[in-house]
């Protein structure tokens, strides 16, 4: 019984950890956007080309997101979480 509560808490921490990772993409490209966007505008009609066309433009859209999408982040917003599961700070 204990492996199977076990498995169970396992899980619930996939799903939190996978939703931290999913809100924590969304704030990066939200940050991003207007590199995003510059990315976008480059890479339009352009099909291989597109590599060395918009290498810098793909850079600098990578450097932003990485500020934003790195286990530092994702570690804050675990604990977090895990402060406001505990009652410790409000929702």
């Amino acid at each position: 019984m204990g492996y199977i509560q076990e498995a169970r808490e396992n899980h619930v921490k996939k799903k939190v950890e996978e939703a931290l990772r999913s809100k924590m993409k969304h704030k990066a490209l939200q940050e991003c956007k207007d590199l995003a966007s510059k990315y976008a505008e480059c890479s339009y009609g352009r099909t291989i080309s597109v590599v060395w066309q918009c290498r810098q433009q793909a850079k600098e859209l990578n450097e932003c997101l990485h500020q934003f999408t790195n286990d530092d982040v994702l570690e804050e917003m675990k604990r977090a979480y895990m402060l406001q599961q505990d009652g410790k700070v409000p929702a």
